[in-house]
């Protein structure tokens, strides 16, 4: 049987993400990001918390507003590398399960179609995952298949994404920039 496209890309995405978290050094965990309100540690919580999202939401049909307290905070513990594999495997398993790409999830912003929240976890983890890379010093190539995947998922709604507060202006690429330059740019990062 061949693999889902969708979960194909979700996966490349938490193995990029969890590339980076393992590439971490621990005098890194308080240095700045492009995120500019995030330290290293803030920006790994965000992308852990979210993966924390995932279970209840896609297998108990759980709405966020039912978790919106109990996934606040530094949720990273003592061992945030321990932690953020955890996590990222419970997401993954939860995506995988059968059916669960065809249920409803309860998002902040109303019922959505458990593929569109994939994708937009998809997008998100392979952006931060540069973001990551960038901070502390690792490679900030993102392959190709999710530069591509990231590109088609945000573009339908990046023009909103200033507006909700969470994501900084849309910035000028460089002329010729590539992909994923593009991408990041339609971001609001400086590629």
């Amino acid at each position: 049987m061949a693999e889902n496209p969708l979960l194909t890309r979700h996966g490349e995405a938490l193995d990029l993400f969890t590339e980076r978290v393992h590439a971490i050094r621990p005098d890194q965990w308080d240095d700045p990001t492009p995120c500019t309100e995030w330290t290293v540690r803030d920006l790994v919580n965000h992308l852990a918390v979210e993966q924390m999202w995932v279970p209840p939401l896609v297998r108990e049909g759980a709405s966020a507003g039912d978790q919106s307290d109990a996934l606040e905070g530094d949720l990273l513990g003592d061992d945030p590398v321990a932690t953020w594999d955890v996590v990222a495997t419970a997401a993954r398993d939860a995506f995988r399960e059968p059916g669960a790409l065809d249920r409803m999830v309860g998002l902040s912003y109303g019922e959505s179609p458990a593929t569109h929240y994939c994708a937009q976890m998809t997008a998100d983890a392979a952006v931060h995952a540069w973001d990551l890379a960038r901070a502390i010093g690792a490679d900030e190539r993102i392959p190709k298949p999710l530069v591509d995947f990231s590109v088609r998922e945000v573009a339908p709604y990046a023009a909103d994404l200033e507006e909700s507060g969470l994501f900084a202006a849309p910035v000028e690429p460089p002329a010729g920039a590539d992909a994923q330059a593009r991408l990041l740019a339609l971001l609001g990062r400086e590629p």
